[in-house]
C-alpha cells in the first residue's frame, strides 16, 4: 500500500507540471521548459526510491534472512548474542523488555602504575530495555530516587512523570524472529559497545585522574561477548589519548597521575568486561534499616497513596538467604538450623599464592558460627576458583571473588554489588592487594612484639602471618555481607579484663571482628596472653541474626520491623551487643585502633610496651649488608601508634556520648562525658606527653637514621595536640555542655593544661628546650583565641545512615575568646613573677620573650 500512494504522489506531481505546461504558449522558451519538467520529474523519483529505500531498511526482516545460521557464532542466553561478518548482534526476548538490569564492569587487565588493577570495578549502573517508536529498542540507564509502592494508584503516575531516566542506546530492530508463545528483536550492538559510553566505560572523573582525554576507536574492539542464563559477559579493549605534559617555568596544579606506559605511548590500553545480570523479577523483601544495628543501607522516597508527605524508605544492604520448602521453613521456625536455598560462596582468585589461599578461605568460612545464630547451616562458605573450567570467568558477576592484586598498596577492601530497588547483594569482588602483609607486620610488631616472641623478627613465618591474613579476610567478608565498621565495639570490653587471660580466651579482646581493633596492645608480658587477633565476636552474631532471620511468620513489614524492634531493644541490654557509628566526630567510645572502655588506662598500657618494644628495634630488623630503612620505618610505626594513644586521649575533651536509642528505650541519645574522664584525659596528657616523652628519643636509634636529634619531632607531637584541644567545634561543645560546675568546662581545659604545661614558672626552676618550645606553642595557641574566627560544629542527625549536618558559630560571639583573655592575664602575673626567681639566662630570656608576647597580644598599642 505503502508502493501504491507513493506511485500515486508521483503521478500528481507529474500531472501538475504536465498541465503548466499544456498551458503555456509555445514560445521559444518551450525547450527550456522540457529541461525543468524533466528535472522535476527525475526529483519525485529519487525522492520517491530514497523513501522506498528507507522504509525496506527500518521494516524489520525475517530472523533468517539476516542471520545466516551456516555461518554465524551463536550463543543462548538472557540475550542470545550472533556473531557474523565481524558484528555483534543482540537477540532480545519480549519477556527481557522493562526488566531491571544491573550493568557492573571491571577491569580485566591494566596499564600498569596507575593504582588501577584487573578485577576492579569501574561502573555499575542499572539499565533497561524498551520499546521505542519506529521499530527501535531503547536502552535506559535507570537511577531510583523516588518510587510509589502501588502501580494501581493515581499517585504511581505521578510519580512516573516526575522519573524521566536517561536514554543511553537507540538500536534499529534489524530483524524479528516469532516462536509460538515468544517473540524477540535482533540488534546490532558493535559499534555500540565499541564506543565510550560512560555506562560500560570510565567515568570523566576517573579518565581525569588517570589523565586520559579521547577515545580512539580505531583502536579498539569488541574482544568477545559469551552469555548464559541470567547474564551477559562483554570485554572490551579500549584505547585512549593521553592528556599531553605542558612545558611551564612555573608550578601548575595538577589532578591524576600519568601511566608510564601512556608517557611512553601517547595513549594507553585497558582491557574491561561488563556484566549485564538480570534482577529478580520479584525484589527481596526489604528489611528495614535501623541505626542501632550496623548495617549498609540503600534508601528512596516513598509516595504512598494514603500518606500526607513523601517518606524516605531505608532498607538494609543483605544477601538472600531463602529456605528450600515450607518444611525446611517450618523446621527452622522451631529452632532447627537448615540449609539455604542457594548458599553465600566466595571464590578464592588463582592467582593469589598458594601459602595463603587456606587462610584467605578459613576467613570466609569463619562466619559459619554467625550464620548459625541466624538459624543457618551451611549458609556461607569459600571454595577455590576451578581453574580447568573455561566456562566460568573472574570477571563474571555471577560469582564472588576475593581477588589477589600484585600491588604494592597495603590495604584490602571488601565492596558489593547490590539490587538498588531492595539492597539485595548480588556479588563481590574483594580486593586483595599483597602489601597488606606489610601493613599487618608493622602493625603487630609494634602492637605484639613486647607480648608474642613470634613477632619479634623482620620476616614473619608463614603460620603467622597466616593467621594475620585470615583475620583481615574474615573482617572484608564482613563488609560484603553488609555489615559496616563497628568502631564502638571494643569500648564494651573492661581495661582489665584485657589483661585476664581466661576472659581473653572466652569472649576476646573486642567483641566484633568489624571494628579497628588490631591486636591486644593493653596485654603485658606478665599476663601470658597468647590470644591477641580478633575473631568473630558477640556482635557480629548478633548483627547477622538481625540480618538473616528468617522472620515469615509476622503480618507484612510493619509486623516483621516490631519483631525485630523488639529482639534489638532486648540486645541492646548487653553493652557487648551495641554498634557504635563509624561517623561520630564527638563519641570518644566510636574510635579506630582502639580498645577498651578507658583510653587513658588502656593508652599507658599501650606506651609501657612501646618502651619496651623501641630499644629492640635494632635488633629485629637488622640484615647484614642492608641500609637501616626498615629501622626507619618500624621506628615510625612506633611513632604513629603512640600519636594513635594521644587521639584515643583527646577525644574524650569536649566528648558527647551518642546513644542510639528509641523512644521505646531507656536513656538519652545525647550525654556529655563525664567530668572525670575528661580531667583524667587532660593529666594523661600533661604526663604522656607534655612532659618530654624522652623515651621515643632513642639516640642510638635516632643517629643511625635521621640526621636531627628528635626536638622538632616532639614539638610537632605536642602542637598536633594542642591544635586539636584548641579546635573551635570542641570550644563550642564544651562552652554549650560546661553550664555548671559539675561539668567540664573551658575555663577547667585551660586552668588544667596551665598547671602541667608552665609548671616550672611558679617553682623557678629551669627550662629545658623541649619545654621551652612547648610553652611557645601554648601560649601562641592561646593568643590565637583572642581572635578565634567561626567553627563548623559537625554532628551526626539521629538515625542518620551516613554523613553529618553541619552549623556554623561565630567564635567572637562567644565565651571564647573572654575564658582566653583571662588566662593570659594570669599567665602574664605568673611570668612576671617568676621572670625574678629565675636564675638560668636561657630560661630568664624564654620568660621575657613569651611575656613581651603577650603584652602585645592583650595591648597591641
Amino acid at each position: 500500500m505503502r508502493f501504491v500512494r507513493y506511485l500515486l504522489l508521483a503521478g500528481l506531481v507529474l500531472a501538475y507540471f504536465s498541465d503548466a505546461h499544456a498551458q503555456k504558449k509555445k514560445d521559444k522558451n518551450e525547450k527550456q521548459e522540457d529541461v525543468k519538467i524533466d528535472k522535476a520529474v527525475e526529483a519525485v523519483a529519487t525522492a520517491v526510491k530514497d523513501k522506498l529505500k528507507d522504509d525496506r531498511r527500518k521494516s524489520p526482516k525475517a530472523f533468517k534472512d539476516l542471520i545466516d545460521t551456516t555461518i554465524a557464532v551463536s550463543q543462548k542466553g538472557m540475550i542470545s548474542v550472533h556473531k557474523m561478518d565481524e558484528k555483534w548482534y543482540f537477540e532480545i526476548p519480549d519477556s527481557l523488555l522493562d526488566r531491571d538490569i544491573m550493568a557492573v564492569t571491571r577491569y580485566s587487565k591494566t596499564a600498569a602504575g596507575g593504582g588501577i588493577f584487573g578485577g576492579e570495578e569501574v561502573n555499575r549502573q542499572m539499565i533497561r530495555w524498551e520499546k521505542g517508536m519506529d521499530n527501535n529498542l531503547l536502552l535506559r540507564s535507570v537511577t531510583i530516587t523516588v518510587a510509589s509502592p502501588d502501580s494501581t494508584k493515581p499517585i504511581f503516575q505521578a510519580v512516573k512523570n516526575s522519573n524521566s531516566d536517561p536514554i543511553i542506546g537507540v538500536f534499529e530492530v534489524r530483524a524479528v524472529r516469532k516462536e509460538p508463545g515468544a517473540k524477540s528483536s535482533v540488534v546490532e550492538v558493535t559499534d555500540f559497545f565499541n564506543s565510550d559510553n560512560q555506562v560500560f566505560s570510565l567515568s570523566s572523573v576517573s579518565k581525569q585522574l588517570l589523565k586520559l582525554t579521547s577515545f580512539k576507536k580505531e583502536a579498539s574492539y569488541i574482544e568477545k561477548i559469551c552469555s548464559y542464563p541470567i547474564n551477559t559477559e562483554i570485554r572490551t579493549v579500549k584505547t585512549f589519548s593521553v592528556t599531553p605534559q605542558l612545558l611551564t617555568s612555573s608550578p601548575v596544579p595538577s589532578i591524576g597521575q600519568y601511566l608510564p606506559s601512556g608517557l611512553d605511548a601517547g595513549v594507553i590500553t585497558l582491557e574491561m568486561n561488563t556484566s549485564l545480570i538480570l534482577l529478580p523479577r520479584h525484589p527481596m523483601k526489604k528489611r528495614t534499616f535501623d541505626s542501632r544495628v550496623g548495617y549498609f543501607a540503600n534508601q528512596y522516597a516513598i509516595f504512598g497513596e494514603e500518606s500526607q508527605r513523601s517518606d524516605i524508605e531505608t532498607f538494609a544492604v543483605r544477601w538472600r538467604l531463602e529456605p528450600k520448602s515450607e518444611e525446611d521453613e517450618e523446621r527452622q521456625r522451631i529452632g532447627e538450623l537448615i540449609e539455604p536455598k542457594k548458599p553465600i560462596v566466595y571464590y578464592i582468585d588463582p592467582a593469589t599464592p598458594k601459602k595463603w589461599r587456606k587462610y584467605l578461605k578459613a576467613g570466609v568460612d569463619d562466619w559459619q558460627v554467625a550464620f548459625e545464630a541466624a538459624g543457618w547451616k551451611n549458609a556461607i562458605r569459600a571454595e577455590y576458583w576451578p581453574e580447568n573450567d573455561t566456562t566460568m570467568s573472574l570477571e563474571d558477576a555471577r560469582y564472588s571473588v576475593i581477588r589477589y592484586f600484585a600491588a604494592d598498596i597495603q590495604n584490602a577492601y571488601g565492596p558489593n554489588v547490590h539490587d538498588p530497588r531492595s539492597g539485595e547483594i548480588l556479588e563481590s569482588h574483594i580486593g586483595w592487594y599483597h602489601n597488606v602483609m606489610r601493613l599487618l607486620r608493622n602493625w603487630y610488631i609494634i602492637q605484639a612484639g613486647a607480648v608474642d616472641p613470634k613477632a619479634r623478627k623482620k620476616k614473619f613465618d608463614d603460620e603467622l602471618m597466616g593467621q594475620l591474613v585470615r583475620f583481615v579476610s574474615s573482617h572484608e567478608i564482613g563488609h560484603t555481607l553488609g555489615l559496616r565498621h563497628n568502631m564502638g565495639a571494643s569500648s564494651a570490653t573492661p581495661v582489665e579484663k584485657l589483661r585476664d587471660k581466661e576472659w581473653i580466651e572466652l569472649h576476646g579482646h573486642t567483641a566484633s571482628i568489624m571494628d579497628y581493633a588490631r591486636f591486644n596492645y593493653v596485654a603485658q608480658p606478665e599476663d601470658s596472653i597468647t590470644n591477641l587477633f580478633p575473631r568473630i565476636g558477640d556482635y557480629d552474631k548478633w548483627a547477622i541474626k538481625w540480618g538473616y532471620s528468617s522472620i515469615s511468620d509476622c503480618s507484612g513489614a510493619s509486623g516483621e520491623k516490631a519483631r525485630l524492634n523488639a529482639m534489638t531493644i532486648e540486645a541492646y541490654k548487653d553493652p557487648r551487643l551495641h554498634f557504635g557509628t563509624e561517623i561520630s566526630p564527638y563519641d570518644p567510645r566510636y574510635q579506630t585502633e582502639d580498645l577498651s572502655d578507658n583510653a587513658m588506662k588502656a593508652s599507658e598500657y599501650g606506651i609501657r610496651n612501646l618502651k619496651r618494644i623501641l630499644p629492640n628495634l635494632i635488633e629485629w630488623s637488622k640484615e647484614d649488608g642492608e641500609s637501616y630503612k626498615e629501622l626507619d620505618e618500624i621506628y615510625s610505626n612506633v611513632v604513629a601508634q603512640y600519636r594513635r594513644y594521644l587521639g584515643h586521649v583527646i577525644k574524650n575533651v569536649g566528648g558527647i556520648y551518642d546513644n542510639p536509642v528509641t523512644y521505646d528505650m531507656e536513656g538519652s541519645t545525647f550525654e556529655t562525658v563525664p567530668k572525670t574522664i575528661q580531667k583524667e584525659a587532660i593529666e594523661f596528657l600533661n604526663t604522656q606527653l607534655f612532659k618530654t616523652p624522652a623515651w621515643l628519643l632513642d639516640q642510638n636509634i635516632l643517629s643511625k637514621i635521621k640526621p636531627e636529634t628528635g626536638v622538632e619531632s616532639v614539638k610537632a607531637l605536642q602542637e598536633y595536640t594542642l591544635t586539636s584541644l584548641f579546635a573551635g567545634d570542641r570550644a563550642v561543645r564544651l562552652m554549650e555542655t560546661g553550664l555548671t560546675s559539675k561539668y567540664y568546662t573551658l575555663d577547667d581545659l585551660f586552668t588544667d593544661l596551665e598547671s602541667g604545661i608552665w609548671s616550672e614558672a611558679k617553682t623557678g626552676k629551669s627550662i629545658d628546650l623541649y619545654r621551652r618550645n612547648l610553652q611557645k606553642v601554648y601560649t601562641e595557641k592561646l593568643i590565637d583565641l583572642l581572635k578565634p574566627g567561626r567553627a563548623n560544629v559537625l554532628s551526626v542527625p539521629v538515625g542518620i545512615t551516613y554523613g553529618y549536618s553541619t552549623r556554623v558559630v561565630e567564635l567572637d560571639k562567644t565565651d571564647l575568646p573572654s575564658v582566653a583573655r583571662a588566662h593570659l592575664e594570669s599567665l602574664k602575673t605568673t611570668l612576671q613573677l617568676s621572670v625574678a626567681k629565675t636564675s638560668d639566662k636561657i630560661t630568664k630570656y624564654h620568660m621575657q620573650d613569651v611575656l613581651q608576647r603577650i603584652r602585645f597580644a592583650l595591648d597591641p598599642k
